[in-house]
Parts: structure tokens; C-alpha cells; sequence
């Protein structure tokens, strides 16, 4: 059950999240440090399972794992569909992970 605390921390990472730029991609990691909560990469995971259901919305394709592999497919409802809409912003991705990651990396900023 989702607690006050997390759905305020889920807002900041959607909030973050709708920053990515269209082609670009982070990791749940860089988000936790992001907001000040290093050890909250997986907290992030969970905000990106509900985070079709946030208006407006937020492009939880453009978060993956530290090394670029696509470990959040499932949540999209379709195993392939992630990979999609990342190759549809011209993110390339063979074997569920993105080519080239540290050219498509986008580092988040609060400030």
C-alpha cells in the first residue's frame, strides 16, 4: 500500500521524469540521486510500475536500469512495447538494452 511519504516521492519523480528529452533516456538510479535519495533507486522502479496512471503523463519508457538494459518492460503490459516506443524517439535497443547508452544518457538535475 502506497503511503502518503511514497506518493509525494512519486510525484517528484514523475515530475522529474517528464524533463527527459524525446530520444534521450536515465537510469532509475541517477533519479534517486537526482532527488537526494541515493539509496531509492528501487522506490523509483515502483513510481515508474503506476506511472501510467499519472496525469499528465509521465514517459516512464525513458527510465532504465544502471546499464541500460530495459528492466521495466513487464509494466508496460506488453514485452516489446518499451522497445518500441524508444525506437520510435530514435533510441536504439538490441537484446533489451539501449545501444550506445552513454551518448543517449541524460543526467537529471532539481536545480
Amino acid at each position: 500500500m502506497e503511503t502518503k511519504r511514497d506518493h509525494s516521492f512519486f510525484e517528484q519523480v514523475y515530475q522529474l521524469v517528464r524533463q527527459i528529452p524525446e530520444g534521450r533516456v536515465t537510469s532509475y538510479g541517477a533519479i534517486a540521486r537526482a532527488l537526494g535519495n541515493a539509496g531509492s533507486s528501487r522506490m523509483v522502479g515502483w513510481a515508474m510500475r503506476t506511472a501510467h496512471m499519472a496525469k499528465p503523463p509521465v514517459p516512464a519508457h525513458r527510465v532504465v536500469n544502471r546499464i541500460g538494459m530495459l528492466s521495466g518492460k513487464r509494466a508496460f503490459g506488453s514485452s516489446t512495447l518499451m522497445q518500441q516506443l524508444l525506437e520510435n524517439e530514435g533510441v536504439e535497443v538490441v537484446d533489451d538494452r539501449v545501444v550506445n547508452f552513454a551518448a543517449v544518457f541524460w543526467a537529471p538535475s532539481t536545480g
